[in-house]
């Protein structure tokens, strides 16, 4: 696995927002979860709650990462880790500033942004190309038979013109099949 795989198999949707916890970002930068915290703490003016906030225990416990966070010794978390939106992890490397914190940051900044991306423009698999096709196939049998039909609607003005022409020659000629009286003087018998 790449480090950008790695980064992004550590990002988490929580509150309809895309973060990072604290303790695999420590582990990404290298240092103690503490240090990383209290880092944060000294500089808490930059950390809004949009770029930062703590998960509540349900949170916590939805995202299944009780065997993901370190336990104290007394045999539970002490404290619920906090999570970094993409704004509060580009604020936290003002705070961090090494060079494994500058380098890491760039990676994580990089993974946001593919994660961003294969939102946008999910991969294309043989299955949409399919579906794709499908949809267009549908549509050129539905203006198909649109045109067929229209095709019928004409045919079918034309044969009624037709039989109403052929309808009045026949009564012409039934009318001219009537005996006609001759020429002339001599009456008929």
């Amino acid at each position: 696995m790449n480090e950008l795989q790695l980064i992004q198999s550590k990002i988490y949707e929580i509150r309809g927002q895309k973060v990072m916890l604290d303790k695999d970002l420590a582990e990404l930068y290298q240092v103690t979860t503490g240090n990383l915290n209290k880092a944060v703490q000294r500089n808490i003016k930059r950390f809004p709650v949009d770029f930062m906030f703590q998960l509540t225990k349900s949170e916590f416990e939805e995202q299944n990462l009780i065997f993901q966070n370190g336990t104290s010794r007394w045999g539970g978390t002490r404290k619920f880790p906090f999570a970094f939106t993409e704004q509060g992890l580009a604020m936290l490397s003002g705070v961090l500033n090494s060079d494994i914190a500058i380098q890491v940051n760039i990676n994580i900044m990089r993974a946001f942004v593919a994660v961003r991306q294969k939102l946008i423009m999910p991969p294309i698999d043989k299955f949409t190309v399919l579906k794709q096709e499908i949809k267009d196939l549908k549509e050129y049998i539905e203006e198909t038979f649109t045109d067929y039909n229209d095709i019928n609607e004409d045919t079918r003005i034309q044969l009624e013109l037709i039989n109403k022409t052929l309808a009045e020659l026949q009564v012409q000629k039934t009318l001219s099949d009537k005996p006609r009286n001759p020429v002339g003087f001599v009456k008929p018998k």
